[in-house]
Order: structure tokens, then sequence, then C-alpha cells
């Protein structure tokens, strides 16, 4: 991973964020690494409930190290899908996606686990999706990416790093809700 950039771009984010009371958490590959099999990333993945009313405020406080565009913000939250803030000074992607409205989306935001980001000396702790919900997340990247491998590994580090610590009920009640059940058995079988 990374890591110095993935903790130089996060950090204000995550403070600025955490001031303006926007719930969030890391997933993605940062979480994938942190709870499964190391590896190299270009960006880092954060779910934020961000509101219309927080725009501004974001533009307004990054304007100096991140390129963030109020309008592209605004259209994302508006349709709850996803906008990116550039890191200046590492040219580092923050890639912001705004949760559904949907009940496993507010599962998956009211069960994050706080984990510490270490990179050599440095280290800072922030909200992470649980292993279960990064398992699931990746599961439905790889099936809309068409087969992603990368995709697949991370799903592959993730499940074998945290065997006999998995809610494995959890697991396959969401799996079936989102209509990836042989997908997730084909996963832990292949994993386990």
């Amino acid at each position: 991973m990374s890591g110095d950039r993935v903790l130089l771009a996060l950090g204000p984010v995550a403070a600025l964020f955490d001031r303006l009371g926007i719930t969030w958490h890391v997933g993605g590959s940062v979480a994938s690494t942190t709870f499964g099999t190391a590896r190299s990333t270009l960006d880092v993945d954060i779910a934020a409930d961000v509101r219309l009313e927080h725009v501004d405020a974001i533009v307004a406080a990054l304007r100096v190290d991140y390129y963030a565009d109020g309008d592209l913000i605004r259209d994302a939250v508006r349709h709850r899908t996803c906008f990116n803030l550039l890191y200046l000074r590492a040219y580092f992607k923050v890639d912001i996606f705004v949760p559904p409205d949907t009940r496993y989306a507010r599962m998956a935001m009211s069960r994050s686990v706080r984990r510490e980001l270490r990179v050599g000396d440095v280290a800072a702790v922030f909200p992470f999706a649980t292993p279960e919900d990064v398992a699931l997340h990746k599961l439905d990247w790889w099936q809309q990416a068409g087969g992603s491998e990368r995709q697949w590994a991370d799903l592959m580090g993730l499940l074998r790093a945290q065997r006999g610590r998995l809610d494995l009920a959890y697991l396959r009640e969401w799996a079936a809700a989102l209509g990836l059940t042989a997908e997730i058995e084909q996963a832990l079988h292949e994993a386990m």
C-alpha cells in the first residue's frame, strides 16, 4: 500500500468529516489491506454520508491542498454516487462514495470499527468498514467488473487472513439480500 500518501491524503479529510459530523469509514483496498493481504493502491476509498449542506464547507476547508469541485460533489450527493478529492501535494485520490439509502448501506455504516493505519513510525486511527462488509463490497465490485482479478485477490486475502473471525451468518444473510449467495459460497470455499 502507498501508506505514506494514504495517511497524508486521508488525515485532513478525516478530520474535516469528523468536525462536520459526517458519518464515514474507510473501505476499498486500504480496508482489504488492513484486514487481509497488503498491496499498493492509487487511492483511498471512503464511504461517507455527505449531505448538500456539507459541500461548501468541504470545498472551502480543502481548497488549498485538494482539488475539490463543488458542483461534482453536489451531483454525487444528489445521485448518491461517487466524487473524488485530489490531494495535490502527493497527487493522490480520495474517492468518496455517498452510500445509497438502503437497509444494507445503513447497516454497513453503523458497524464501522476503529483500526490503526500505520506507516513506519506514523500511525492514526480511523473508522473502517468491517471485514465482512469489505468482503461483501469486494464481491459486489468483482461481479460488477465481470470477474476482476484484483478484486478477487483482495477478497481471498481478506477471507484467508480473517479465517475463524468472520461473522459467517452476517456474510451469508447480506450476500443473499444482495443477490450474491452463490458468489459468497464460492469465495468462502476457495478461501477456506
